[in-house]
């Protein structure tokens, strides 16, 4: 596996890959890697010859009161991790490589990056898209490849990369969880033991939420479920919505649908989804 650090290496590395007619796969990342980006690569390798991985913090999506200096990183075992499951490029740009004295863009998806995350993390989907943009250009992969655990970010974008005409293939990877059913996050790592117990109540309550839907409840009687299972278990609950797979509009009859929620509990704030199959007849 390459590690490579500065443009001009990154596109020598791709220029060969090319040349070979190899097709090249992307899986952006911030590190701390667990199994659910080896789950990433492991599909990546699946679906082109190569296999490019970037590891990139990105402040532009962290809001001024987030955890951007916190947020964990591991380098060393991260690299490992990658060589053991044959990632062929580790692409770990400097901020200052990815985002120069001078840089003046910023990428904006309106509509899909507005409402729930959207709307409690503002500026959010903008340093997503910005970021996921210069990727994009750099790598110039055939496909890149998101986790469904962020539904949300995976529906901007797609929407991103419909609307410029990218030409490149947006795959989600279902959510990897542990044996409890919590979705697999770095953000985990925050967890004290007490606090990780407790977190599993998340993937439950909407577990319990989409089988009350499934069996022909009201969206209020599932979403209010969830939000009690919630506050019961301690969590501070941000969103939990039933939206519409693909739009995240309102919910119609007939198209599927997904239930998505965001809360915290002590000082950690966790992401999860679950998809709700047609309601029973």
């Amino acid at each position: 596996m390459q590690t490579i650090r500065q443009l001009d290496a990154l596109r020598d590395a791709l220029a060969s890959f090319r040349a070979a007619g190899e097709s090249i796969a992307l899986v952006p990342t911030m590190g701390a890697l667990h199994e659910g980006h080896m789950a990433l690569v492991d599909a990546a390798r699946r679906r082109a010859s190569r296999v490019v991985v970037s590891i990139f913090v990105n402040p532009k999506q962290f809001g001024p009161n987030e955890d951007l200096a916190r947020y964990p990183r591991r380098e060393m075992q991260d690299s490992r991790m990658l060589m053991e499951v044959g990632a062929d490029v580790l692409w770990m740009p400097p901020v200052e490589v990815m985002y120069p004295d001078g840089f003046a863009t910023t990428v904006s998806v309106s509509g899909v990056s507005e409402i729930l995350e959207g709307a409690h993390r503002a500026g959010h989907f903008d340093g997503v898209a910005t970021v996921v943009a210069k990727l994009f250009g750099q790598v110039r992969p055939d496909v890149a490849l998101f986790g469904e655990k962020d539904f949300q970010q995976l529906a901007v974008i797609r929407r991103m990369a419909t609307d410029l005409d990218l030409g490149i293939e947006v795959v989600g990877v279902p959510t990897q969880r542990d044996d409890d059913g919590l979705a697999l996050s770095s953000r985990n790592l925050y967890l004290d033991p007490e606090e990780r117990q407790r977190a599993v109540c998340l993937p439950r309550a909407l577990g319990v939420a989409a089988r009350t839907l499934e069996k022909g409840g009201s969206a209020d009687e599932a979403l209010a479920q969830a939000r009690d299972m919630l506050a019961q278990a301690g969590f501070e609950t941000d969103y939990v919505a039933l939206v519409d797979a693909e739009t995240l509009g309102e919910p119609a009859p007939g198209r599927p649908m997904r239930l998505l929620a965001a809360a915290r509990i002590g000082n950690t704030r966790l992401i999860d989804n679950v998809a709700v199959l047609p309601a029973a007849d």
